[in-house]
């Protein structure tokens, strides 16, 4: 049985705040909540699908919609495969127009709709991360200097954060990263240690795998969150094979911390991450200005090092 194309819809607020609606009465999965969109037609892509079906179903219509994640799923009764757009501008208020059972605006962490059809209850978890993933520095900036710069960024709402600092000594980095740990909880921040599992482990913070611990991991260990390093095809898939929460690709350009990679560019990121089911953040010489150009990419956000920690 062939896949159904589907395009999906996550239409989000500026305060966070995304759309979700209840299956039409007669319906299979009746009464279920689901991310508003329909199938893709012949001769339609799924952004021209997107736009017809909200147009359709809610009576909106779009102006902005990033391409983001592609989740194959099979139900007892069809095969799909889900294109997920965000979605954040159109014109008009949305509006039940096929028999909807209802729409809800809902939030990723503590949806208040239930139940949620198992092929969209995944995407919830990657709604959870922000848009940008700041990678830290605090060989080069000093440990007191660089905790002075993330209690300003996490005031300033910074949300998901990478304590990786090979080159510290041992007992640095565990009291560097306990102090990181303390700051994060307190604004509500989610912290990646990387490649070290027994520290984020002891702590109760994520960890962030480079490629070779990917490649050597057996199973995904039992952290809150798991993000991995890939370059290519092979670790993508490995990386979603191991239950990764997200992933960091990568380098998108050249980078001062990797001179002589080389940089793939945005035409060959998207390629790369066309059909993939997890976020992926766009990694290297990026700043907040790129943001934009990564989303329409299909990168979930951007991961920043010397950018993301301004004086």
């Amino acid at each position: 049985m062939n896949r159904v194309e589907v395009a999906a819809a996550v239409i989000e607020r500026p305060d966070g705040r995304f759309l979700m609606a209840s299956r039409p009465p007669g319906k299979v999965y009746a009464g279920w909540w689901e991310f508003p969109g329909g199938k893709v037609e012949p001769g339609e892509t799924a952004r021209h699908a997107l736009d017809r079906e909200l147009h359709e179903e809610l009576g909106i219509t779009v102006r902005t919609a990033y391409p983001w994640l592609s989740r194959a799923f099979d139900y007892e009764h069809a095969r799909v495969m889900l294109r997920f757009f965000r979605v954040t501008a159109w014109d008009g208020e949305p509006h039940p127009h096929e028999g909807q059972g209802g729409l809800s605006w809902t939030r990723a962490a503590h949806p208040d709709v239930a139940p949620i059809l198992p092929a969209n209850g995944p995407i919830l978890r990657g709604l959870e991360l922000p848009l940008t993933y700041a990678i830290s520095t605090a060989a080069e900036l000093g440990a007191g200097e660089f905790l002075a710069r993330l209690e300003r960024a996490l005031a300033a709402g910074l949300r998901l954060v990478q304590l990786r600092e090979k080159t510290l000594p041992e007992a640095e980095r565990t009291a560097l990263a306990t102090r990181c740990a303390e700051l994060c909880r307190r604004h509500g921040a989610i912290l990646t240690v990387n490649d070290d599992l027994e520290l984020a482990a002891r702590l109760g913070v994520g960890a962030h795998l480079s490629a070779r611990r990917l490649a050597e991991l057996g199973a995904r260990p039992d952290l809150p969150w798991l993000g991995a390093s890939c370059h290519d095809a092979g670790e993508l898939a490995r990386a979603a094979a191991l239950g990764a929460d997200f992933v960091v690709l990568g380098p998108v350009r050249p980078t001062a911390s990797h001179p002589g990679a080389p940089a793939m560019g945005w035409p060959a990121f998207s390629r790369l991450i066309e059909d993939y089911p997890l976020p992926v953040y766009g990694l290297g010489g990026l700043g907040p200005a790129d943001l934009d150009e990564a989303r329409r990419a299909g990168a979930h956000g951007i991961a920043m090092r010397s950018a993301a920690w301004p004086n």
